[in-house]
């Protein structure tokens, strides 16, 4: 039986993510429709997911607060109004699961009343379809079990690591906001490829499978990656001569300052919340 069958789940905020997550957790069979709710500010919004998926939908924060598990898929910019909205309201016991970047366990259970223990979690966009990478951290009240309830909702859209909380901003820098980067990497090749003669569409497509191809074998082996592009890269051949040019071009050096940058941001939106 799944950890989570015993549990009725709460969306505060039902953007993109949150409708990830509902969609794993409805198609994938870990928790009936019926005891899935979701709050948004748009009624469109909550007649969209009633209809697509059969659960519940509300306008009012407050109904999806009395849920036993707690998800809230909000803006870092929001956290604090939102905690001052509902955070008497949730009670002890409940288990709350964060998404939003940056903002800190010692935050959240400020926020709340006694009791209420708290998982942080740092997922991307890719859970979209059922691909994503999510990083959980317990507060300081959460249990082994609540770590496990929190790796069952986010298992049923990908792959799910506990990892340290002082280690989440760097996450968020890289995995949170990495898909943004392979999608401008992506891109980039399929406009290479139209100007050396390919079609557009073909362009694309071989690129992406590229892309995926290329992290299924990195995570099926598990080997470094640099073993892996060596061999693909024969002497004198077409591979290193491309790679020469991405290192004339800083590529490397880029990518970690891109991961490095977005990691202090993340930083900068939970000292905001303080």
């Amino acid at each position: 039986m799944s950890v989570l069958a015993s549990h009725t789940i709460g969306f505060v905020g039902a953007g993109n993510m949150a409708e990830a997550l509902i969609r794993g957790l409805v198609t994938g069979h870990h928790v009936p429709a019926e005891r899935i709710l979701a709050s948004a500010p748009r009624q469109e919004r909550i007649d969209e997911l009633q209809h697509r998926y059969g659960i519940y939908g509300t306008r009012d924060n407050a109904d999806v607060a009395k849920s036993s598990l707690l998800v809230l898929a909000v803006k870092p910019q929001i956290i604090d109004k939102v905690l001052r909205e509902i955070g008497a309201q949730v009670k002890p016991g409940t288990l709350v699961i964060s998404i939003a970047a940056g903002i800190s366990t010692e935050v959240l259970e400020a926020g709340f009343v006694e009791g209420v223990r708290v998982v942080r979690a740092m997922p991307n966009t890719p859970a979209l379809v059922g691909a994503g990478a999510t990083a959980i951290s317990p507060g300081s009240h959460a249990s082994a079990n609540d770590l496990a309830t929190a790796r069952a909702v986010f298992d049923a859209v990908g792959i799910t690591i506990e990892l340290d909380e002082s280690h989440l901003d760097a996450v968020t820098g890289l995995s949170g906001s990495g898909p943004a980067y392979i999608f401008l990497i992506l891109e980039a090749l399929a406009d290479a490829g139209v100007k050396v003669g390919l079609a557009r569409r073909n362009a694309q497509r071989l690129a992406a499978q590229t892309v995926m191809g290329s992290a299924k074998m990195l995570l099926e082996t598990d080997e470094h990656p640099g073993k892996l592009k060596d061999m693909v890269t024969s002497p004198g051949g077409t591979a290193i001569a491309g790679l020469h040019t991405l290192e004339e071009g800083g590529l490397r050096t880029t990518l970690i300052n891109a991961v490095e940058t977005a990691t202090k941001r993340a930083r900068e939106l939970g000292r905001g919340s303080k």
